[in-house]
């Protein structure tokens, strides 16, 4: 199909690429997001952004940011706080709910869910006689699995991934295509998105007098339940100690995992950051893109680790922190301020002046 006159028209879950149902009742929208049952009839067919959508479709506004484009909307419905709804057009439905992203989620999800796997092997993968792949999974072209590996039930394995010997991969995990697995256990629900390595050594070696000796590293990798990797991540094996990523947890694309990194339930972990070997995140951790964290150190539970930032010792469970060296939030901009009062300081009078 050639590209139309004016540019490709926008078009929020284009049929394409993903699968849609519907129309779904306002009714039943509002049951899936857990919101009070509204008084209007409407048959729904779609979602799309508040600026695009017209009297069959939802929107939502989480963002006071984008109030004025509420008011010019055509949607039929918008997903709205409470304190937002009087500011919705006539015509358009207002559905109440105190967190309209995570109602946004779900709405989006009930006209979107994810495809359902196509049970079978495709003839071009290789697949070991010593496996074991249940009959309800997915195994795309050119995919290898190897001796000893498990494929869970409705599993979906990708075009050209690559699953390893001995690797387990619970139910319901999704692995995209030209990934590779090695020395991993993965849990149910696990999602891998393409390009992503996990299992390959750690950057672990000693210094003998005629160079590098590698250390072999022995370790594994666990994935808990509900973990998502983004693309070209990569998880490297313990050295002694398995590397864990613990339930729940969500990595962005481009995230490097060293050897012994211990993750607890439900860290976030942004684009381009790199966690060196050793250090442990507890529990719902959350760290901006390309941070950087010294090796051996720990976190406490529920820290907020800024964008670019260098941690490089422990950090108290809760803190919010921003800089390299990482400091506390607070101080960090107390500094920035100070220098710019700095800058712009005018010069003693006598002061040797700048010539060209």
């Amino acid at each position: 199909m050639s590209r139309p006159e004016g540019g490709w028209p926008e078009i929020a879950g284009d049929p394409r690429f993903f699968v849609r149902t519907g129309p779904h009742s306002l009714a039943a929208v509002a049951e899936v997001v857990g919101a009070e049952q509204p008084s209007a009839t409407l048959m729904l067919s779609g979602v799309a952004p508040l600026q695009t959508a017209g009297p069959t479709e939802i929107s939502f506004l989480d963002n006071p940011k984008y109030t004025a484009a509420l008011a010019e909307t055509a949607a039929g419905a918008v997903l709205v706080h409470p304190d937002m709804a009087s500011r919705v057009p006539a015509g358009t439905v207002a559905i109440q709910t105190p967190r309209p992203y995570l109602a946004w989620a779900r709405a989006a999800a009930l006209f979107h869910p994810p495809a359902p796997t196509c049970p079978g092997v495709h003839p071009s993968a290789v697949v070991s006689a010593a496996s074991q792949v249940d009959s309800s999974a997915e195994v795309g072209p050119l995919a290898v699995i190897g001796d000893g590996a498990e494929i869970g039930p409705r599993c979906r394995i990708g075009a050209a991934a690559v699953i390893g010997d001995g690797v387990i991969v619970g139910p319901d995990c999704r692995i995209g295509a030209h990934a590779s697995l090695s020395h991993a256990l993965l849990g149910a629900r696990v999602t891998i998105y393409p390009g992503v390595r996990i299992g390959q050594d750690g950057f672990g070696f000693a210094i003998a007098d005629e160079g590098f000796c590698s250390v072999p590293q022995l370790g594994r990798v666990v994935l808990e339940d509900d973990v998502e990797v983004g693309a070209n991540t990569t998880i490297d094996r313990g050295s002694l100690h398995d590397t864990v990523i613990g339930a729940g947890s969500r990595l962005d694309n481009l995230v490097q995992i060293g050897h012994n990194v211990r993750l607890g339930r439900g860290c976030v972990i942004a684009a381009l950051v790199g966690i060196s070997g050793s250090t442990i995140l507890e529990d719902n951790v959350m760290v901006g893109g390309q941070a950087g964290f010294n090796g051996h150190i720990r976190v406490g539970r529920g820290a907020r680790i800024g964008p670019q930032t260098g941690v490089i010792s422990d950090v108290a469970a809760g803190a919010e922190l921003l800089g390299s060296p990482a400091m506390p939030v607070r101080e960090f901009f107390r500094q920035i301020a100070t220098l710019r009062r700095l800058a712009r300081k005018p010069k003693a009078s006598g002061e040797a002046q700048e010539t060209d």
